[in-house]
């Protein structure tokens, strides 16, 4: 814990963080752990690599390829549904290699800072699997259904710059300083009004699936909402006193 920001960190470096079993279950375990004042959580990845994908020597190695893949598949799912579900903002930092479901990992976060040589792969293709782990899902949003296939059937790269410019990241910092900049990003974002993000995380990846009169009627009500909350209260408040607000202990 580092203050009110929960850091939880991909740690197999040897292997690039390719994702097993037991990383799949630290993962499950570290985000349904995460202490009561936790105000946003903080994903990183030991090592020059922020994940490579799945175990693929571990798969090589099962006497049930199949069986072991979607065993681990479903463990991973997990994972995403729990990052992407997570009661307070999650933000990454990523560097080196990001592939295969180690791609929907990124997608799952609300925020992303990559570092400058961070490179993307779905590497599905090269190993004849279909995509998991929310990668098809994180890529179609995020590049469009045309750009995402053409990445996906073709085993393609995305640099960094590239997925900033198509929205898979939203920042891109110099390799040195990854950690400090995500680790400050997360600090910033700590200091916000935390449900408020959480509800506006709602409506923006509703957005693009549900109509316009839906949408109207969701933020009417979250607006309301948000403005009986604490956070909503404090912010109102603090503008008309013309103070900073104090969201970590609204008034």
């Amino acid at each position: 814990m580092d203050g009110d920001v929960w850091r939880v960190v991909l740690d197999r470096p040897e292997a690039g963080n390719a994702i097993d079993l037991a990383l799949a279950d630290a993962l499950v375990h570290a985000f349904a752990d995460r202490p009561a004042e936790t105000r946003t959580v903080l994903l990183l990845g030991t090592g020059p690599r922020f994940c490579v994908g799945g175990d693929v020597r571990g798969m090589a190695a099962s006497a049930d390829t199949a069986g072991f893949i979607g065993t681990l598949a479903q463990r991973w799912h997990d994972v995403v549904r729990a990052v992407i579900s997570c009661p307070v903002p999650v933000v990454a930092g990523v560097q080196g290699a990001v592939a295969g479901a180690g791609v929907g990992l990124v997608g799952a976060c609300d925020l992303v800072v990559a570092a400058r040589s961070t490179k993307f792969r779905p590497a599905y293709g090269a190993l004849g699997l279909s995509p998991d782990g929310g990668s098809s899902w994180a890529l179609a949003r995020t590049l469009g259904a045309p750009r995402a296939l053409d990445l996906m059937l073709t085993n393609g790269t995305l640099t960094a710059a590239d997925a900033h410019l198509f929205g898979l990241v939203g920042r891109l910092v110099d390799d040195a300083e990854l950690t400090a900049a995500a680790t400050a990003l997360a600090h910033q974002v700590a200091a916000g009004p935390v449900r408020a993000m959480v509800r506006t995380r709602a409506l923006v990846r509703r957005a693009a699936t549900t109509t316009l009169d839906h949408q109207l009627d969701e933020e009417a009500r979250l607006i309301v909402e948000s403005a009986a909350d604490p956070e909503g209260v404090e912010g109102i408040r603090a503008f008309a006193e013309k103070r900073p607000a104090d969201f970590r202990r609204p008034s």
